[in-house]
């Protein structure tokens, strides 16, 4: 059942507390005052289940949740940290609308609700908040700067041979787990982990002598490490064609669902070994696979000097401010992106819907060199002065000067918010889990410009 707010925060203990103690830190108690909003919770209502929102067993109020998640996202603490913390502090408990009599919600509940509501629904409490500041004019958008950033998966550096590794390890402990179910006389998956461990070990030792014919050797290892990965995804469609074939009467919906993870399992694997098979025959790699935990994750370049390669997904930050000055501090959109590597002009029409969407149409926009012009007044054909570093622009020479130092300023943003807010690696796997990291550190960030703003 959906439970939306809490009951009463204030209890007769209260009366015994110094007078101190119920005020809330100055910024704390303005985005107390941004959260009292009760229409920012509707994307919640809308998104959940309708069978289930007047039955089963209650929800932790979503305005406490809320609070919740801004406090992680502010500190950078993991859920059993923010919990434990929250619970020591009678300033974070009023902040997160939770009395003193009452006992601070599980980690368990707090992911488990981060996992259900996903991004869209914290993209869309975003959106209200601009929303509601443009509305009410207290915010006007005249200027745009976007900048496109990769945020890492939680990911090793992804080998051929570790990723063998991996793919023979989780083939076989996901078979133990759902062997049972296949009745007397099936038969699983040979653990070929030992074996491929040991030939990652061997290739690591023959790229450390560095002699003439290291390479012919690493490529003979690594194509016995693809082998076993071949001899173990036959194994497990095996069993998986057994479990189909036994689903039928009790627990088939568990057989069958057993099945599904195993087919999927062998496909990542597949994977891996069809892409090992690509790279001794020379062949070129697309859409490649860099983890068998995060199937969404990419390689991607940006020709950095500290990573030139980075495996995570690409998102792109545009935020509109009242003035072009180079340390203007605005709202950010939610961010733009897309799976693979998408160019900036891909996701710029995206970050362009966004901005129709909030009926926000800036006159000044800043971009940097990776952005084309054509492509650039297609999406935003109101904007009266663009700035592309390195290509050409429209309007005045002091003009782009400003909007250039103005430009600057978005990649301090991106640091600060990577540094700040922990959108550097996404904890939570997949795409959705990164959206859902990078959502959170947005609406954050939105939310302390708009306590800054108030004082």
């Amino acid at each position: 059942m959906l439970r939306l707010v809490g009951p009463q925060v204030e209890c007769l203990f209260d009366l015994g507390l110094p007078v101190e103690v119920p005020e809330l830190p100055a910024d704390l108690a303005a985005i107390d005052v941004l959260l009292a909003d009760p229409a920012l919770l509707e994307p919640v209502a809308a998104a959940w289940d309708a069978d289930s929102r007047g039955r089963g067993r209650p929800s932790i109020p979503i305005e406490r949740y809320v609070r919740l998640m801004v406090i992680k996202t502010r500190t950078g603490w993991g859920y059993e940290t923010l919990l434990r913390e929250v619970s020591d502090s009678l300033h974070l408990r009023r902040f997160c609308r939770i009395a003193l009599t009452e006992r601070v919600p599980d980690e368990s509940t707090i992911r488990k609700l981060t996992r259900r509501l996903g991004a869209d629904v914290i993209d869309e409490i975003t959106r209200l908040v601009i929303g509601r500041e443009v509305r009410e004019k207290r915010f006007t958008a005249r200027a745009l700067r976007v900048d496109s950033t990769v945020v890492e998966a939680d990911v090793r550096y992804p080998s051929d041979a570790a990723l063998a590794t991996d793919a023979t390890r989780v083939l076989t402990r996901e078979a133990k787990k759902l062997i049972g179910l296949a009745g007397a006389g099936a038969r699983g998956v040979v653990d070929r982990s030992r074996s491929a461990g040991r030939k990652l070990r061997a290739i690591g030792r023959t790229v450390a002598r560095r002699t003439g014919g290291a390479k012919t050797t690493v490529l003979r290892l690594t194509g016995e490490a693809g082998e076993l990965v071949k001899q173990s995804v036959r194994e497990t469609r095996r069993l998986a064609t057994r479990l189909r074939e036994r689903a039928h009467g009790r627990g088939a919906r568990a057989k069958l669902a057993a099945a599904r993870r195993l087919e999927e399992l062998a496909d990542r694997a597949e994977k891996i070994a069809r892409q090992i098979d690509q790279r001794l025959a020379g062949q070129k790699i697309s859409d490649r696979l860099v983890s068998m935990f995060d199937p969404d994750a990419r390689p991607i370049r940006k020709g950095k000097l500290r990573a030139p390669t980075e495996f995570g997904y690409v998102f792109q930050f545009a935020e509109i401010t009242e003035n072009t000055r180079c340390g203007a501090r605005g709202l950010l959109l939610p961010a733009a992106t897309e799976l693979g590597n998408p160019g900036e002009d891909t996701l710029l029409a995206i970050t362009a819907q966004e901005l129709e969407r909030l009926g926000v149409a800036p006159r000044d926009v800043a971009l940097d060199g990776g952005f084309n012009p054509g492509p650039t007044t297609t999406a935003l054909p109101d904007a009266k002065r663009v700035f592309i570093a390195g290509r050409q622009s429209t309007g005045s020479r002091h003009t782009d000067r400003r909007l250039a130092k103005y430009r600057v300023g978005c990649e301090g943003r991106i640091s600060h918010l990577k540094r700040r807010y922990g959108t550097r690696r996404a904890r939570l796997k997949g795409h959705d889990g990164a959206q859902t990291t990078v959502g959170w550190s947005v609406l954050t960030y939105n939310l302390d410009t708009l306590a800054i703003r108030a004082a």
